[in-house]
């Protein structure tokens, strides 16, 4: 079979399968957060906890709450990083410095996941299970929380209440993400992934030298790690390694994975306002999004330029072999797309072009489809921008959902927008203005040197967590900065969403007229797409022209 033909039956194979669980599961997660019921496990939790799960949270008592739990998860998984030499199945692994754990604790609590270290070297199965794994569930069911949060904001009227963010965090845990994960855990243990409690083996290899081999609960960590848009990968090598990622057919199954929530979540948000058209366009724009950004990265790293990168069929400098060109460059857009983080191959070694896209996947603020969550509240407050830009030039006030676009909307709106690109840039401005920092994190110079530095901050800044793996993050400066980036940049927008919850759900809702513009139809859909592409051309052009294109064009 022709390889070019297998690239496209690989991508039309996986949207059936996402098209297929689609409405089945979007519906599902509505009616997760939209019932009155609580199971017999969740009831136990809120006595725990001294919770009134029958209580609604004004926006700001939601947002305080989520700061708090997340606020004390770091704590927690610092302390526990920090002595994992002296709790059980440590492996004999010395507890994290100082500024390696900050930087493990904040970018797991995130939902960043990136990571300096090399797993398999550094941590115990106590800190990968007990520590980086739970985290892996609860941030992906904080981002899931806020766009359900941002969503009942537009379908409640005249209250100040937008949810109960425990009520909320427990279901998307245990209903949702658990079971969704035992089940994937399964088929990858079926597909080969290791599923154990081992500790280092020393085998021969096939060339006659010793080895130590890590064994561990790498099944049940991958299919969280992939299905919560989180990235942190058991190994070093990510899935690219064969314990993580043991054959083609499960490599679609964790791109599956990390994109099967992202793009249902428009049907939740569709199905909770009443009006399924409306999650339709969200999704039609996202996944137009993310078809141009798998098929240009694709383009571009099977077309092979150069006469060695044209004899191998493709460039292949980077890629994991077992799975090719098309298939890394699949997970690559997907990943950078859906602030996942996870790889299955080099980015660093990516064509310039192809390297390029996966860097403007996360400077769109990641909504392509997003992360798991992220990705709905971050198109939903650029489909306010964009109803917003149409009402000024038809000279009405703006509304989206029936409720008014203001001063105050467009105020949250606007400081979402530019907490990202501001903090993206600083912090890649001091790291390439600063020679020290560049000599200790930089490897290559010109073009690429730049991208290196633009891409961790991106990665960070977005919550990704891949990484231009040229890029030296173990240094003191860089483990404390990039952990900034990756705190303020999760949650300030998180502040910023919740506070337009808010100011949505205290609104009655307006009726329609014939000067009412309808936001579910193809010319909402490109408006909004062009919203997107242009808030991050504009603002990151001139940085992407003296990176990526720069070396592209070399």
């Amino acid at each position: 079979m022709p390889v070019a033909l297998a690239a496209v039956l690989q991508v039309g194979f996986l949207v059936l399968l996402l098209a297929a669980v689609h409405v089945p599961l979007g519906n599902y997660m509505a009616g997760v957060y939209s019932g009155k019921r609580h199971l017999r496990a969740e009831r136990a939790v809120y006595r725990i906890g001294g919770i009134d799960p029958d209580s609604d949270q004004h926006w700001s008592v939601y947002a305080r709450s989520l700061l708090a739990f997340s606020a004390v998860s770091i704590l927690v998984l610092y302390l526990l990083l920090r002595l994992q030499a002296y709790l059980p199945l440590s492996l004999g692994m010395t507890g994290l410095a100082p500024d390696g754990a900050w930087n493990t604790a904040v970018s797991f609590v995130t939902n960043t996941n990136w990571q300096w270290y090399s797993g398999e070297s550094t941590m115990g199965h106590l800190a990968q299970m007990g520590g980086l794994a739970v985290q892996n569930f609860l941030s992906a069911a904080v981002g899931i929380a806020v766009a359900i949060a941002l969503v009942r904001g537009f379908a409640r009227q005249g209250t100040d209440r937008i949810g109960n963010f425990w009520v909320d965090l427990v279901r998307g845990t245990v209903r949702i993400l658990l079971p969704i994960a035992f089940l994937a855990a399964i088929v990858l243990v079926i597909g080969g992934a290791v599923q154990n409690f081992d500790g280092a083996r020393e085998v021969t290899t096939i060339t006659g030298e010793p080895q130590s081999i890590v064994g561990g609960p790498i099944a049940s960590q991958e299919a969280i790690k992939n299905l919560g848009t989180n990235g942190g990968g058991f190994f070093n090598a990510n899935s690219a390694h064969p314990f993580e990622n043991p054959t083609a057919w499960t490599n679609l199954v964790e791109i599956f994975l990390l994109l099967v929530i992202p793009f249902s979540l428009p049907r939740t948000f569709g199905r909770m306002v009443g009006n399924h058209r409306q999650g339709t366009a969200i999704v039609s724009v996202m996944a137009t999004l993310w078809l141009a950004a798998v098929t240009i990265t694709t383009w571009a790293e099977m077309r092979g330029f150069g006469t060695v990168p044209g004899a191998a069929g493709g460039a292949m400098e980077g890629k994991e072999l077992r799975f090719g060109p098309a298939a890394s460059a699949l997970f690559g857009a997907s990943t950078t797309g859906t602030s996942t983080g996870s790889v299955n191959s080099f980015h660093d070694s990516y064509t310039g072009l192809g390297g390029g896209v996966t860097l403007l996947n996360m400077m769109l603020g990641e909504v392509a489809p997003g992360g798991v969550g992220a990705g709905l509240y971050g198109m939903l407050v650029m489909a306010v921008l964009a109803v917003f830009l149409a009402g000024l030039m038809v000279g009405r006030t703006p509304e989206y959902l029936g409720k008014k676009i203001g001063r105050k909307q467009v105020t949250l709106v606007a400081l979402y927008i530019l907490t990202m690109p501001t903090l993206l840039l600083a912090g890649a401005a001091i790291t390439a203005a600063s020679p020290a920092l560049v000599d200790a994190s930089v490897q290559e110079s010109g073009p690429h040197g730049l991208t290196e530095i633009l891409y961790a901050y991106a990665s960070t800044v977005n919550n990704n967590g891949s990484a231009f793996a040229g890029f030296g993050a173990n240094t003191p400066y860089q483990n404390t900065a990039l952990g900034l980036a990756m705190l303020f940049g999760r949650f300030v927008p998180i502040a910023l969403v919740l506070a337009l919850a808010g100011s949505l759900a205290s609104q009655r809702k307006v009726s329609e007229t014939t000067g009412t513009l309808p936001t579910h139809g193809p010319v909402f859909v490109g408006l909004l797409g062009f919203v997107v592409l242009i808030v991050a051309g504009l603002t990151f052009f001139p940085a992407l022209a003296l990176a990526p294109l720069s070396e592209a064009l070399l």
